[in-house]
């Protein structure tokens, strides 16, 4: 059974630390990109980083670059998202998803992935 189960999720002040993991289990974690999402209400998904297979190249969106650091640990089938110096604008529901891919590389603006977690709520308010 596949899955992949987001924690650390919580109510945060601004300026605060959070990290997020993505656990995963029921399928080669080391053949798949993982991404990280998020969607806050009212809002469409979007996409905040991603961690490639293979070479663990990342990429972030610019909103969050210099703040947010994702990385994987593949014998703990475990991915994580250190979120620094969190803003109300980072309040949303985050998501880890993990795509096929190999060879390597990943992307964020076109999340065509094949599996979701369930999400975790991160609450940025003072």
């Amino acid at each position: 059974q596949v899955q992949l189960v987001e924690s650390g999720g919580g109510l945060l002040q601004p300026g605060w630390s959070l990290r997020l993991s993505c656990a995963a289990s029921g399928f080669t974690f080391n053949n798949y990109a993982i991404g990280w999402f998020r969607q806050a209400p009212g809002k469409e998904r979007e996409g905040v980083s991603c961690i490639s297979s293979s070479d663990s190249s990342t990429t972030y969106v610019d909103s969050v670059k210099g703040r947010f650091t994702i990385s994987r640990d593949n014998a703990k089938n475990t991915v994580y998202l250190q979120m620094n110096n969190l803003k109300p604008e980072d309040t949303a529901v985050y998501y880890c998803a993990a795509d096929f891919r190999p060879a390597g590389g990943c992307y964020v603006t076109r999340p065509k992935y094949n599996y979701w977690g369930q999400g975790t709520q991160v609450t940025v308010s003072s």
